[in-house]
């Protein structure tokens, strides 16, 4: 049996991805499953998190233990990778998948999804009546965040990187309250925040990452400043942030003081570090699947691509010329 795995460089655009053979374990331990996997999402790989392992977000089908199927996350301590024709996985992990719903929009979702509730339940605490900027907001994530929020009754703002960015965006429904896009240089993200919420400024942001200092590669010139999103945010706000470098000055951090706003860093692979947190874990991508199939939850996907393309496409997403990719196993 084959498996997509990956070589550590020094960096995480020097990876190197390969397809290699792997073995699933013939003793299955204490409530695991062996399980034929039908559809396997890729998402960049933190290699300062997981070193060995091709951390990949696999759709599984269980065969053996259940009769029915079933859709689940790898934890970051799985020895085997996402991307195999079977994988051994704790039942713990798994939540059942609606018949309706195809392999390849769980697949697309289930990570996203848990991002975003993460984010905006866990982190944010979201309420109605709140007002929510989403950074990037046309970005697999940034889609769910936006209509998790809108089933809410919260009113989202959202930046676009680029015009195909906002025309996407505006063609959103439920409708985006306002798209800003920070591609064009006349367009100032705080002052339109400001402007949409009356100088009051927003409840909750989300960010894709923050530019620190001002020269940055042009990777990052679209990325807000930390001081700018710390003026944007309203008294008593929530700044979400995907940025693990973050370093507060301290004026930074009396800005913060004065409005009594709070800072939280995201990483949905926290639900795995305490077993006291797995019924939580479990009832929010139970949750997620039930949004996708009643279509409050709606994945932007791409075209998935076969397994033989599999090494290729990953070392596209791991370099970010695309945002993500879907993977069928034949």
């Amino acid at each position: 049996m084959k498996g997509l795995y990956c070589k550590v460089g020094e960096t995480a655009a020097e990876a190197k991805f390969v397809i290699q053979e792997t073995n699933v374990p013939s003793a299955l331990g204490s409530n695991q499953v062996k399980v034929q996997v039908k559809a396997c999402a890729l998402s960049p790989l933190d290699l300062k998190v997981s070193v060995n392992v091709c951390y990949t977000h696999c759709i599984v089908n269980v065969s053996f233990a259940f009769p029915f199927r079933m859709t689940g996350i790898l934890p970051l301590d799985t020895a085997m990778s996402g991307l195999c024709e079977a994988v051994v996985i704790n039942e713990n992990h798994l939540v059942q998948k609606p018949e309706k719903l195809r392999w390849v929009e769980v697949a697309g979702a289930i990570r996203d999804g848990l991002r975003a509730y993460t984010a905006l339940h866990t982190l944010a605490r979201m309420a109605s009546g709140h007002t929510l900027l989403v950074l990037d907001g046309a970005s697999p994530f940034g889609v769910l965040s936006i209509q998790l929020a809108h089933y809410h009754g919260v009113k989202v703002l959202a930046s676009a990187l680029s015009s195909e960015d906002q025309k996407f965006l505006e063609q959103l429904r439920p409708s985006v309250a306002r798209v800003i896009g920070v591609w064009d240089t006349k367009v100032d993200l705080v002052d339109s925040c400001l402007e949409e919420t009356g100088g009051l400024g927003v409840d909750i942001v989300i960010d894709s990452g923050v530019r620190l200092h001002e020269e940055e590669p042009e990777a990052r010139c679209l990325l807000p400043y930390k001081h700018d999103i710390i003026t944007l945010l309203g008294v008593g706000g929530h700044w979400v942030t995907t940025e693990q470098n973050l370093q507060l000055d301290p004026p930074d951090s009396r800005s913060l003081f004065l409005k009594a706003a709070s800072l939280s860093f995201l990483n949905e692979e926290v639900w795995g570090a305490s077993s006291a947190r797995q019924g939580r874990y479990l009832h929010i991508m139970k949750d997620i699947v039930e949004k996708l199939s009643t279509g409050t939850l709606r994945p932007q996907l791409e075209d998935p691509v076969p397994l033989y393309d599999a090494t290729v496409s990953m070392e596209m997403v791991q370099k970010k010329p695309v945002r993500k990719r879907l993977v069928i196993q034949l």
